[in-house]
């Protein structure tokens, strides 16, 4: 049996750094998604999008198995140390994108990292949160046109803050961050 393949220290590090800019960016999230679903809920699904950012970031960069996981729960326990009431949510977000992430890619033996397989996840991530969310913000209060643009919105927010993510990483590798991130 083949052993699990392990992560340097520098890959560690450099998920750690990810882990920390989006945990900040989570936890402002965070702060205005309360605001945000009371005066104008139809745009809930565009600020929660903002959660796929530290999967996409560590893997268009380093391309590695697990690191989105781990960039993941980075993000989610510096985005708890801001908001600490939240930590429940920021780590069951974290476990299930990361999750979510980790699984797409591992469909492809981790082998294949064009961004379409990127945009395959964000719609993944988007309909698994959107459906829940549909019973507990019971949308089926809003007009029919608000339930579509509601849906909508939470596979396009996602997919737009993959786009982000993808140019983030891709950025970050032509500055040479993942050559200096060894195996």
């Amino acid at each position: 049996m083949a052993s699990a393949p392990r992560l340097s220290t520098s890959v560690l590090l450099t998920c750690a750094a990810i882990g920390v800019a989006t945990g900040a960016l989570s936890a402002g999230a965070g702060a205005i998604s309360g605001p945000v679903s009371a005066a104008v809920p139809i745009l809930y699904g565009l600020v929660l999008g903002v959660h796929v950012l530290p999967g996409v970031i560590a893997q268009e960069l380093l391309r590695r198995p697990w690191v989105a996981l781990i960039t993941h729960l980075i993000a989610a326990l510096v985005a708890s140390a801001v908001l600490p009431l939240w930590i429940g949510r920021y780590l069951g977000t974290a476990l299930l994108i990361g999750a979510l992430q980790e699984g797409i890619a591992a469909l492809g033996r981790y082998r294949r990292w064009e961004s379409w397989r990127f945009f395959v996840s964000a719609i993944v991530v988007g309909v698994v949160i959107a459906v829940p969310i549909w019973f507990a913000a019971d949308v089926s209060r809003f007009p029919l046109w608000g339930q579509i643009v509601y849906m909508a919105l939470f596979i396009v927010g996602p997919i737009a803050w993959t786009a982000v993510g993808l140019a983030i990483g891709a950025a970050l590798r032509r500055t040479g961050v993942a050559r200096s991130s060894r195996l």
